[in-house]
């Protein structure tokens, strides 16, 4: 399948707007996703009968393998319910925001084929978080579905920094009945001033504002407490991240996600002029970097989840020995293919196996 789709179906995609393209893929896997005994069959085939999956556990939840979509794919909860179809042991919607917003100026997301890479400045462009749950009220529910649900929560951009923590917490509120875990999404460039939520005394005030929220749904007719997962950047400094995971400690966060894309331009880059965040081949050695410097800060105790430059089984199966559980992929399905993650699902657990 592979093959097919890097000589027949990637010349055509590409040889549209990425944006376009972009939204035929979400609309063709929403098509797959409304046909649920279609789907049932071809997760037979690419996450295999259960008897012969390898299921991981993690953050108290249970994934019938290694490799999940990143967040930024199906931003509108549309498209999630075809993903252990295409081979996906989970799933991770948005970023959604409190307000809906239309995002950055177009164009805004730029292919790099000879790199692998992927260049955006999409801005968090969502429909809200009111609309994303009434969509969800929709679909299967947490306990019912074929792979865990994560849903990435982002600051909307009309939200002054200062009231950052509120407008996280208002998606959390809409959002949280919804999903198998939460993603604070602290690190997109392409928000102004995000990034600063990962100041201690900002990431503080937020973390404070969530768990304490979290720990109210303990107790609750139909409630439950959610994992809580931080998604952090690739550009912090190693001093940086130690303050970092000190917060994530005294709030007792359930996982981190590293890494996010990155203001760095290696190699070909440094004469490239878009602003955006960069993601795929090229982020892999720092993102692998961090993930192990976390894993061997935390004496691994804290799940990881690692994305960034997974192109093939090689760089995925670094990202697990560099000390994370799970991984992520977007850019990497891009020039892949829909059934990468199929490829890589059954490669990372033939290679534990051996």
């Amino acid at each position: 399948m592979g093959k097919y789709f890097e000589h027949l179906v990637r010349p055509a995609l590409f040889r549209l707007d990425s944006e376009r393209a972009h939204e035929l893929g979400v609309a063709a896997m929403a098509t797959l996703g409304a046909l649920p005994p279609v789907c049932r069959l071809l997760e037979a085939w690419t996450l295999g009968a259960p008897a012969d999956r390898r299921p991981v556990e993690a953050f108290g939840l249970t994934f019938p393998n290694r490799v999940g979509l990143a967040a930024g794919f199906d931003k509108h909860a549309r498209a999630w319910p075809a993903a252990a179809a295409l081979g996906f042991g989970h799933v991770e919607i948005g970023t959604v925001t409190a307000l809906g917003q239309a995002g950055n100026p177009k164009p805004r997301v730029f292919r790099y084929p000879a790199q692998e890479a992927v260049i955006n400045r999409m801005g968090f462009n969502n429909e809200g978080a009111g609309a994303v749950a009434a969509r969800l009220a929709h679909q299967p529910g947490p306990g019912r579905r074929r792979i865990p649900l994560g849903i990435n929560l982002g600051k909307s951009k009309a939200t002054e920094i200062e009231a950052a923590a509120s407008d996280y917490l208002a998606s959390f509120v809409q959002l949280a009945d919804y999903a198998d875990y939460l993603v604070l999404n602290v690190s997109s460039p392409n928000t102004p001033n995000l990034r600063q939520l990962q100041d201690e005394a900002r990431l503080r005030e937020l973390l404070a504002a969530i768990t304490g929220a979290n720990r109210s749904r303990v107790g609750q007719p139909g409630k439950r407490r959610v994992p809580i997962l931080l998604k952090i950047a690739p550009d912090l400094t190693w001093t940086q991240i130690d303050a970092v995971l000190g917060v994530i400690a005294e709030f007792a966060l359930d996982g981190i996600i590293a890494t996010n894309t990155t203001l760095a331009r290696p190699g070909h880059f440094a004469a490239v002029t878009e602003a955006g965040g960069l993601s795929g081949a090229p982020l892999r050695q720092r993102s692998t970097a961090v993930i192990n410097y976390i894993a061997r800060a935390t004496a691994g105790r804290l799940p990881i989840i690692g994305v960034g430059g997974i192109t093939d089984e090689v760089s995925a199966a670094e990202k697990i020995d560099a000390g994370a559980c799970l991984v992520q992929i977007y850019t990497g399905m891009i020039y892949r293919g829909p059934f990468f993650a199929a490829d890589l699902g059954r490669a990372l657990r033939d290679r534990l196996e051996k």
